[in-house]
């Protein structure tokens, strides 16, 4: 079968510099014009970001943490509203028009993952202590809570939002209902913890990835495993579909970000980068992939920078 790809060849990649610390977290907004990157500097930043690369990407600064932004994420009908989760406890709301926060809430332990349900109207986030909190967005509190007895990592939605997505430390992905949260299927998924889950914007899969190094694809509506992606040698910290759901972008310590054709299993390109990946996010509307890892300058102090891949020109 012939593999009819887009040509990821002949595309550019941009450098974005402004935190003083490395850079946990990228996202888009459902728009594509403008991402979002948390720091541990405590700052998030929102750049604009011209499709074509032209002109300078302008940036605003979101100050008011006060512990390293360890993951955000837009609110998926808003384009100018991101949500950050933060060591201090605290998740914020942010205009980012104006770069002001807009709302706040305090949880109960350090904040490492944070996720919108489809329809904006809930927010879930994730802690150290295996705490996730879900928070009504409109009165921005939380209006559940629950105290898991195992690691848990990477949380996500289904497209639909009738379902809740937790990888855990024990290789398995705990799938729940939502929004009872009862448990509908443990799913063991790997040899090792689970680190990281996508979800495809199409919604027939969802993809995760694990420290046994592969990222396993699985049919949302059979929940089985439907194939492995086998390119990385170290644990996998990060995946992204792109927007139409054919490609998979998986990052890990290997000095290469993998892109792989989810129907074919095969990598169709590869990105050379040169410390360990924290985050890749596809943009909704193109194939444009943000990415930020943990690269030092010269003097081997953070870079704060992340980068964008697929530009047609430099």
């Amino acid at each position: 079968m012939e593999d009819k790809s887009f040509n990821f060849k002949n595309l550019f990649i941009r450098d974005f510099q402004s935190h003083k610390k490395k850079v946990h977290s990228v996202a888009w907004n459902c728009t594509g014009t403008k991402l979002a990157s948390g720091s541990v500097d405590h700052t998030a930043r929102v750049w604009s970001i011209d499709p074509h690369g032209h002109g300078k990407a302008k940036d605003i600064e979101l100050k008011g943490h006060t512990d390293s932004v360890d993951q955000l994420c837009w609110d998926p009908r808003h384009a100018d509203i991101v949500a950050t989760a933060a060591g201090d406890k605290t998740v914020r709301l942010w205009d980012a028009r104006s770069g002001k926060c807009s709302q706040q809430a305090e949880l109960s332990g350090e904040n490492i993952n944070i996720t919108y349900k489809p329809d904006g109207m809930h927010l879930a986030v994730g802690n150290k202590e295996d705490e996730l909190t879900i928070l009504d967005v409109r009165k921005f509190r939380a209006i559940q809570r629950r105290k898991f007895n195992y690691e848990v990592n990477e949380i996500a939605w289904s497209t639909t939002g009738d379902l809740f997505f937790l990888t855990t430390g024990n290789g398995t992905v705990e799938v729940l209902a939502y929004p009872s949260l009862k448990m509908l299927h443990t799913l063991i998924a790997h040899t090792a913890g689970c680190y990281c889950i996508a979800i495809d914007p199409t919604g027939r899969y969802f993809a995760v990835g694990s420290a046994d190094s592969l990222v396993s694809l699985w049919d949302v509506s059979e929940m089985l495993c439907v194939r492995t992606f086998t390119r990385l040698e170290w644990p996998v910290r990060t995946i992204s579909f792109n927007h139409t759901g054919e490609y998979i972008a998986s990052a890990s310590e290997d000095p290469f970000i993998d892109i792989s054709n989810v129907q074919t299993g095969r990598t169709v390109h590869q990105i050379p980068c040169k410390a360990p990946m924290n985050s890749v996010e596809w943009n909704p509307k193109g194939n444009l992939l943000a990415y930020a890892g943990d690269d030092k300058n010269k003097y081997q102090a953070d870079e704060g920078a992340f980068r964008i891949f697929g530009f047609e020109s430099v």
